[in-house]
């Protein structure tokens, strides 16, 4: 299915997408972008639908062909203070104020989003799949908190964050028994399953 823009008669829509969400170490990623309505890329897809190679040609041509473009992380400390839900939601709203233009109307990939400044809002569950600035702000997010995971990974490599950006991996969740955690590990997430014990 092409990806085509969600709400034309807005010509200053902005897409928005969260990466990381998932993750037991590292911050969540969001990306707000307002593309231009006649805009179209035919490799352009949900970030998750593509390889990195494909990402990282796509980063440049978003940021150099949207119209406006932003990318927030909330880190580890503030995910265990509001919790996940809420800080992927503070992640896309922040990204979203970082905009040179303000939004006429915003789409947010998923089903949950909270109202930001009586700007019109649709939640669109795998928006990312569907819609072309949901895509851009998927790419954009995936793209700048891979590279935030591979530059920790150099302070902290046993975790091997390069490779697996923080994600449950049985080899991260096996570095995480042998080694225990880190500044950057989420303390309210299940790092490791019941049958262990860290002494946080």
């Amino acid at each position: 299915m092409d990806l085509k823009t969600q709400f034309s008669a807005f010509e200053f829509e902005c897409g928005t997408d969260e990466a990381g969400r998932g993750c037991l170490a590292g911050p969540v990623t969001a990306a707000a972008v307002i593309l231009p309505t006649v805009f179209s890329n035919a490799i352009l897809n949900d970030s998750k639908q593509l390889s990195k190679k494909s990402r990282n040609t796509l980063r440049p041509i978003i940021e150099s062909e949207a119209i406006a473009f932003a990318v927030e992380h909330v880190f580890e400390t503030e995910i265990d203070s509001i919790n996940i839900l809420n800080a992927s939601i503070k992640a896309m709203q922040n990204s979203i104020s970082k905009l040179k233009i303000k939004p006429k109307f915003i789409s947010v990939d998923g089903n949950k989003f909270k109202p930001y400044e009586s700007i019109p809002h649709k939640t669109i569950i795998k928006g990312d799949s569907k819609y072309l600035n949901i895509a851009a702000a998927s790419i954009l997010a995936k793209t700048y908190r891979d590279a935030y995971m591979e530059k920790i990974h150099e302070e902290f490599p046993m975790y091997n964050w390069k490779k697996n950006k923080g994600y449950p991996t049985k080899e991260h969740r096996a570095a995480i028994k042998k080694y225990g955690i880190t500044k950057y590990h989420r303390k309210s997430f299940r790092l490791l399953p019941e049958q262990y014990r860290l002494d946080l």
